[in-house]
């Protein structure tokens, strides 16, 4: 079968919506210039569209033309890598579907540990910062709460109590385990996103220490989050003010 009937054949196959790279493509290294000039002419045809350089969309039909993908699936490639996930949305774009803010970014923020991504969505810019621990499926929840934490006081249009009950939701419905490996995790992060988490944890279960967090923060360290004890009671045994 030639490269073109190869290629064309596997991107009819792939479901409206659908982004993908030339390594999903099924293609050798010796094949891609052939399926380079392959997709050229299927963007020709209409059947798929550059999302960015590399990146490609098999965009959805419907009465009122093609559909773009959601943002999520947009973001696909560069959130996975064979399979596996390596990065994970953080930012203001993180914080608006938490909806902790009204505002929309123009900027994206990907949070990774190694790799580093720039590139371009139409007009939306895309890069990434450096994640604290390697991101998987498994932890990358916990590190968009903790992100939460550390961007507290420059998340736009920030209302603290929200915020704070938004996070005491969250970390209640966390199991035993979650916790645990939360806690493993923001070890990682800076001594204020460990304080702060200690008073939300402290507040949820009153009789425990938390002693691996306490014994990771110095004693005479002080933290500026701007809330009061009527927003968060237990801030006094964690040097927040």
């Amino acid at each position: 079968m030639k490269v073109a009937e190869k290629v064309e054949n596997r991107i009819i196959k792939m479901k409206e919506g659908t982004t993908f790279k030339y390594q999903e493509l099924s293609i050798s290294k010796t094949e891609y210039p052939a399926a380079t000039k392959a997709i050229e002419r299927l963007i020709k045809k209409g059947l798929i569209t550059r999302a960015s350089t590399g990146i490609f969309y098999k965009p959805k039909q419907t009465a009122f033309g093609k559909l773009k993908p959601k943002e999520e699936e947009l973001l696909k490639p560069y959130l996975f890598e064979n399979n596996k996930r390596i990065a994970y949305i953080t930012g203001t774009l993180l914080y608006n579907r938490m909806k902790l803010t009204t505002q929309v970014p123009k900027n994206i923020k990907l949070a990774a540990r190694d790799k580093r991504i720039v590139t371009k969505i139409g007009n939306i810019q895309v890069r990434s910062v450096k994640s604290y621990v390697d991101v998987t499926n498994d932890n990358y929840y916990l590190m968009e709460l903790l992100d939460v934490l550390k961007d507290f006081k420059t998340i736009p249009d920030n209302n603290k109590l929200q915020t704070i009950n938004f996070m005491l939701q969250s970390l209640k419905k966390l199991a035993t385990n979650e916790r645990e490996k939360l806690i493993k995790i923001v070890i990682k992060y800076p001594p204020r996103v460990r304080a702060i988490l200690g008073a939300l944890l402290s507040k949820l279960s009153p009789k425990e220490q938390f002693v691996e967090l306490a014994n990771s923060i110095n004693p005479l360290s002080t933290f500026e989050f701007g809330i009061t004890q009527e927003q968060l009671s237990t801030i006094e045994n964690w040097n927040i003010r």
